[in-house]
């Protein structure tokens, strides 16, 4: 044989040899693979690109899940409404049923997702696992995901738990957030005149998240709020009672009035008066459902604008909490590599959309219904208007950090929600909820103290994060409201009843943490013009320095910008001490 001939035998040979091992061990016959693998760490450390003055990570893809029920781990329930924020929930868990493969199965969880609208039923059916926990220990857990800005309201449910010998208990992670999805929609011309809205009736599910982003929307702009439901008040804003998100879509779509007794200044005229719903506050299919059905309505303000409002948190019991920990843990984990999974690869996305529509159980909405919604579309309704739909985020770990204020120089975000919201609806349901159980007593942030020590060091997927030109000024404005912010006279340093307003606002612009802040200064004229204009000018920065200082990732820099008008723009006569001091101002305007 020649030379040539032998090189030539020789590949051959080389060749078959490597295919045929290959076949063989891709057989398993030889090498057996494991059923399960760790992804505690391995699944969101990621490598440090070299050559860089910074980490960049990138997400290694992992394999889909299978679809095979696991059918082994600790058992749990895990009741969610038809909701986008949930998409790396759906990754994580494979199917309507935890599946071989799927994070939650390395994990050792076994969970059943459920479908469930009525945030009553929620409550009912904690407190009833309560006690089924109570007398059988085995007992599947119970959790249930609701909006992170409902969460004051749904804690009334704590006095049947506490009859129960439990109490509430919040996962400490968040698997997503609404970003666009949740909305108050309502006529074209409440953007550019919000009083427009006073005499106008919104449709929604009452205190809960949407209701709140239309409640937030009349205080950031001055409206009044009418929280009566069964009277009709023409100076305020006024609300139309619904079960749930889609029946106020169907409301408005269906134009069906309804008989009220006309307010003014609380008092009833005696008057009797029909009211429709000339505005709506849902979310995705509800939006949707307007826009393809009837059309007319445009977004005023959605979770887009106030982008930290409504996080997906997850409540359960603290009996259950407290015995499987393991399980706990388990889930966050298995939350987070989904997470990474989702934001990062188009295929595991599309494979969570099936899930969830598996889960959600629509005829009709297949799972490129869920997909193209969580990504958030602009689309002509059915008068022609281009309206913006759906909108959701998943979250990974980074992102919970944020979240909770485990970040350098961060706060906790969800704190700040919470007790924004819970004030709000106390003050306007006092029968309702008189009193809202306090965070601390349900948030316990140990467990994710405890992954982030396990990550320290290492690199992971970065949170997302806004960033701010300081030069962009503010093109669309949201909303516009004057503080009473005092200052101490003739200086720009707060008085001690200045704090509590502060405080206020400080909560207030963090919910709406993808808005431009735009703080304007202003005086009476008393004194110098030009002192008057440099003391407005002070007053304002010190707001600003006070908003950054409190917290450096609510308020990178770029987000707040500081105007001064002096003794400009009077909203009352000076000639009175009670003018003057309404002269004396900071508005805050809120826009992109």
């Amino acid at each position: 044989m020649t030379t040539r001939g032998k090189i030539v035998f020789g590949a051959l040979v080389f060749a078959l040899l490597y295919f045929g091992i290959t076949k063989l061990i891709a057989s398993n016959k030889f090498f057996k693979k494991a059923d399960t693998q760790s992804v505690l760490l391995s699944s969101i450390e990621l490598p440090t690109a070299q050559g860089s003055n910074r980490a960049t990570v990138v997400v290694p893809l992992a394999p889909l899940p299978g679809t095979a029920p696991a059918e082994n781990g600790t058992a749990v329930v895990w009741e969610v409404m038809a909701w986008n924020s949930q998409m790396a929930g759906m990754l994580a868990n494979g199917g309507p049923r935890t599946t071989m493969g799927s994070a939650l199965a390395t994990n050792k969880v076994d969970m059943q997702i459920v479908r469930q609208d009525d945030v009553s039923k929620m409550q009912a059916d904690l407190v009833k696992n309560a006690l089924d926990l109570q007398s059988n220990p085995q007992t599947p857990g119970l959790v249930v995901s609701i909006m992170g800005d409902g969460l004051p309201a749904f804690s009334a449910v704590q006095s049947q738990l506490e009859k129960a010998g439990t109490s509430l208990q919040v996962i400490p992670y968040s698997v997503g957030k609404s970003f666009g999805e949740d909305k108050l929609m309502g006529p074209k011309e409440w953007l550019d005149d919000p009083k427009a809205a006073l005499g106008k009736t919104v449709a929604c599910y009452l205190r809960d998240g949407d209701q709140n982003i239309a409640l937030k929307w009349c205080a950031d702009n001055g409206l009044k709020v009418n929280p009566d439901e069964t009277t009709y008040d023409p100076e305020a804003v006024n609300f139309l009672s619904a079960s749930d998100f889609l029946v106020a879509a169907e409301k408005y779509i269906t134009g069906k009035p309804e008989s009220r007794v006309k307010v003014v200044n609380g008092h009833s005229t005696g008057v009797q008066v029909d009211v429709k719903a000339d505005a709506v506050a849902t979310w995705t299919p509800g939006d949707v459902n307007i826009a393809k059905q009837k059309g007319g309505l445009v977004t005023i303000v959605s979770t887009k604008d106030y982008s930290n409002q409504m996080p997906n948190i997850m409540v359960t019991t603290k009996r259950w909490y407290d015995a499987h920990q393991p399980a706990i843990q388990g889930i966050m984990t298995a939350f987070a590599v989904a997470g990474d999974q989702v934001k990062t690869y188009p295929e595991a996305l599309s494979r969570a959309a099936d899930i969830s529509a598996q889960v959600y159980g629509d005829q009709d909405k297949p799972g490129a219904y869920w997909l193209k919604y969580y990504k958030g579309v602009s689309e002509a309704d059915r008068t022609g208007a281009v309206v913006e739909l759906g909108g959701s985020k998943a979250f990974n770990f980074s992102d919970n950090l944020t979240l909770f204020g485990l970040d350098e120089g961060g706060t906790n975000i969800y704190a700040s929600v919470y007790k924004t919201f819970g004030d709000v609806q106390s003050k306007l349901y006092p029968k309702e909820l008189p009193s809202y159980v306090p965070l601390a007593q349900m948030l316990d942030l140990t467990l994710l103290r405890k992954l982030q020590a396990q990550y320290k060091g290492k690199a992971i997927a970065p949170a997302e994060t806004t960033k701010f030109t300081a030069d962009d000024e503010i093109r669309r404005s949201v909303s516009k409201r004057a503080w009473n912010i005092e200052f101490n006279t003739g200086q720009s340093t707060f008085t001690p009843a200045a704090q509590r307003e502060l405080s206020q606002l400080f909560d207030d612009l963090v919910v709406a943490g993808r808005l431009k802040v735009a703080v304007h200064g202003y005086t009476d004229n008393t004194g110098d013009p030009k002192k008057n204009q440099q003391l407005s000018e002070t007053r304002a920065q010190a707001v600003a320095s006070c908003l950054e200082a409190k917290s450096a990732s609510a308020f990178p820099q770029g987000r707040v910008q500081v105007y001064a008008h002096g003794d400009a723009e009077p909203v009352a006569s000076n000639a009175t001490e009670g003018g003057r001091a309404q002269n004396r101002r900071v508005e805050v305007v809120l826009g992109n």
